[in-house]
C-alpha cells in the first residue's frame, strides 16, 4: 500500500470517530461562502484574497452566517469553531480577476506588441464592464486614446489596425466570376481588416462602397 493510501485511509478513519471534526482554514471557509454568495455573476476566472482581523482563528468547522459587501469586499460571519463555539469574524475577501494592461505609456496611432502588455490580478470592482479582459484583446490593436501604465483599457481606445486610411489613395479592385478589374480610388473614411469603407473612383468621380482587403487594397461592392 502507498504511503498516500494509508494517509488518506488513517484521514478518513479519524473523520469517521464520533465526537472527532477536522478543521478547516478560515480562509478556506470564507473564499467557499464568498463563491456561494456571488453565484452566476463570479468571473470564471475570478479569485478572492481573504484579509482576517487580528485574534481571528486560524481553522474552524463551518461558517453558520455570512454577509459580504461585493463592492468593498468587507464580511462579518459566524464561525462554528472545532469545539462547537460560535465566534464573530470579520475581514475583507477581495475577489481578484487577470487584466492585461500597458507597462509603459502609449500614445494614439501607435501599435501594441507582447512587449508592451502584462497581465496583472486587480479587484474585480475596479474593472469596469467596458475593459478590455484578454491579451488578445490588447496584442496587436492599434491605440485611439493615449493608454496609462497599470490601469484597465477601455474597449473604445483600442481597435484593430488600420490599413487604408481617410486620404490615402487605393487600388480598387472588382471581382465578378471571372472577371476582375482594378482602379484607382481615395478613401474617404478609415478602415480596418475587413470594414467597409467609402472610395471615391478617380476615374469615374464615383463614390462607391467596398470592403478594406490588404494594406492600400479595397474590393468594391456591389
Amino acid at each position: 500500500m502507498t504511503r498516500r493510501a494509508i494517509h488518506f485511509l488513517i484521514t478518513l478513519w479519524i473523520a469517521l470517530l464520533p465526537g472527532v471534526a477536522l478543521a478547516v482554514p478560515v480562509t478556506d471557509l470564507v473564499i467557499e461562502r464568498a463563491e456561494q454568495e456571488f453565484g452566476p455573476t463570479l468571473p470564471t476566472n475570478g479569485s478572492f484574497s481573504v484579509r482576517m482581523a487580528q485574534g481571528t482563528p486560524a481553522e474552524g468547522e463551518f461558517i453558520k452566517e455570512f454577509w459580504i459587501d461585493p463592492d468593498s469586499g468587507q464580511f462579518i460571519a459566524n464561525l462554528v469553531t472545532e469545539r462547537g463555539d460560535i465566534r464573530r469574524i470579520q475581514g475583507l475577501a477581495i475577489l481578484n480577476i487577470p487584466v492585461p494592461v500597458v507597462t509603459r505609456r502609449v500614445m494614439p496611432e501607435e501599435i501594441l506588441t507582447e512587449a508592451d502588455i502584462q497581465i496583472v490580478d486587480m479587484p474585480w470592482a475596479r474593472v469596469h464592464s467596458f475593459a478590455v479582459t484578454e491579451f488578445d484583446g490588447l496584442n496587436g490593436m492599434q491605440v485611439r486614446r493615449m493608454l496609462t501604465p497599470g490601469r484597465p483599457v477601455h474597449r473604445q481606445s483600442v481597435i484593430p489596425p488600420i490599413i487604408v486610411a481617410r486620404g490615402d489613395r487605393v487600388i480598387i479592385e472588382l471581382k465578378y466570376g471571372p472577371l476582375q478589374l482594378t482602379a484607382t480610388g481615395k478613401a474617404i473614411s478609415d478602415a480596418h481588416l475587413g470594414q467597409e469603407v467609402r472610395v471615391v473612383n478617380l476615374s469615374s468621380n464615383k463614390t462607391i462602397t467596398a470592403v478594406a482587403r490588404a494594406d492600400g487594397v479595397v474590393e468594391a461592392l456591389f
